[in-house]
């Protein structure tokens, strides 16, 4: 058996005979101005390119496949409908350039990635498909989360337009929204390319006033319900005092602001504490690996890689959870779907 002893030998004599062998082939190229890798790396990125190229098409086809589909076939609720819906829901709040089949072909090579990093370190591949599953599961409901505070935030804007507008709807709710729109302070940027293309619509596109408020209420989304149907029967309905009718909609909002409010307060504190429990839980795990015979069990023995799956996957899967409780009773939960 060799013993240790010749084996350090004989790897140092390998790793000098490699750096003498590259130091050699780097002076040899200098001195003779061979570009040795120059058609190897347009070789990978042509391939990358074909490859990119055939996957857009697939996508693409696939996308057209879906579309006439929806349309003929109404879509079922399933594990693959909420997850259509949620990466639909993501690619229009981040406002991302991808449709929903170049992001899930996107994600699928992020995740091939994630596995063989995470195999290179653990040297186990059911254990690295385990911790790559529960990494991305933590990384979607960290997206989702973000996603939520988006729609708040939006439906923040709309709730201070409508505040704004009711009160001036009296003299016509074309006219309020004209008043409102002559100063940028009142309607948020994020919103106010929609009111304006809700006035040219009016003014000079043609559209009626129905038509016009009804692609507004879809830009705007649920929240914007309400008003829209408010808006519809003043304008072609108007009787003297009809007017008080858009002030109940200054009245809901400000209890929802209020129920905002208390919720927003309740899940901070629920993240807060979630992030200090698991903050207090990593720390201590990276302590205790300044104990040799406790590093060498968690990172070389496979019971210790096992914990450490365990660990990440419970904690992913926390965190998710938390998540989903809050989306259940979320900032104006109701208003957003």
């Amino acid at each position: 058996m060799m013993k240790w002893k010749d084996m350090r030998s004989m790897s140092t004599t390998l790793a000098i005979s490699l750096a003498l062998g590259i130091a050699a082939f780097v002076v040899v190229n200098a001195m003779f101005e061979v570009r040795f890798f120059q058609g190897t790396g347009r070789f990978f990125l042509n391939l990358l390119d074909t490859l990119a190229e055939h996957l857009g098409k697939y996508n693409t086809k696939r996308y057209v496949e879906r579309i006439k589909r929806e349309r003929i076939v109404k879509r079922k609720e399933n594990i693959y409908a909420k997850y259509n819906r949620m990466v639909e829901e993501l690619i229009i709040d981040f406002n991302l350039p991808f449709t929903l089949e170049s992001f899930t072909s996107l994600l699928c090579v992020v995740f091939a990635i994630t596995v063989l990093v995470v195999v290179t370190f653990m040297h186990n591949v059911p254990l690295s498909l385990i911790v790559a599953v529960s990494i991305f599961v933590g990384l979607l409901t960290y997206f989702v989360m973000q996603s939520k505070a988006i729609k708040a935030e939006r439906m923040e804007n709309i709730m201070d337009a409508e505040d704004i507008i009711c009160p001036l709807a009296r003299e016509g709710v074309l006219v309020a929204i004209k008043k409102v729109m002559e100063s940028e302070e009142y309607i948020r940027p994020g919103i106010r390319p929609y009111f304006q293309q809700f006035i040219d619509n009016c003014e000079n596109n043609g559209y009626s006033f129905k038509q016009a408020i009804t692609l507004l209420n879809r830009q705007l989304g649920p929240k914007f319900d309400n008003f829209t149907k408010k808006a519809i029967v003043f304008e072609y309905n108007e009787r003297k005092g009809m007017a008080d009718i858009f002030l109940d909609i200054v009245e809901e909002n400000a209890v929802l602001r209020e129920i905002n409010a208390k919720k927003d307060r309740i899940f901070r504190k629920m993240n807060r504490d979630f992030l200090i429990k698991t903050a207090i839980i990593v720390l201590f795990f990276i302590y205790a690996l300044s104990i040799e015979q406790f590093r060498v069990f968690m990172l070389a023995n496979d019971w210790g890689k096992l914990i450490n799956t365990l660990m990440i996957s419970v904690i992913c899967i926390s965190f998710a959870r938390c998540q989903a409780l809050q989306a259940n009773l979320g900032v104006g939960s109701d208003q957003s779907k």
